[in-house]
C-alpha cells in the first residue's frame, strides 16, 4: 500500500508527523460539531451524552498534541520555531510533484 501512496502522492510513505497532524485536526473538527450539537441538544439526556463526548474528544485531542509536542512535531510553546517549521512544510508541500 505504500508503494501506491507513494506513486499517488509523489512523497515518501506517510510520516508519524502526517499522520499525527491529521488526527489533531480530524479531533479539532470532531470538538466543534460536539460543541455545536450539545447547543443544540433538546434534551437532557442527549446534552448528557454529548457532553460525554465532547469531554472525550478534547481529552483525545490533549493526548494528540501531546504526542507531537513530546516528538518536535508540534512546537505550541515556541512561535518562532513553529512558524519555521510550518514555512518548511509549505516548502516541501509547493515542491511535491504534479500528478
Amino acid at each position: 500500500m505504500n508503494t501506491i501512496m507513494r506513486n499517488m502522492t509523489g512523497m515518501g510513505a506517510m510520516t508519524d508527523q502526517v499522520v499525527a497532524s491529521d488526527l489533531l485536526i480530524a479531533a479539532k473538527s470532531g470538538i466543534k460539531n460536539y460543541a455545536a450539537a450539545l447547543s443544540e441538544a433538546a434534551t437532557p439526556e442527549v446534552r448528557n451524552v454529548l457532553c460525554d463526548q465532547l469531554s472525550k474528544a478534547v481529552n483525545l485531542h490533549e493526548q494528540i498534541f501531546n504526542y507531537m509536542r513530546d516528538n518536535g512535531y508540534y512546537n505550541a510553546y515556541d512561535p518562532d520555531q513553529q512558524i519555521q517549521m510550518d514555512v518548511q512544510n509549505a516548502d516541501k508541500a509547493l515542491n511535491l510533484p504534479n500528478a
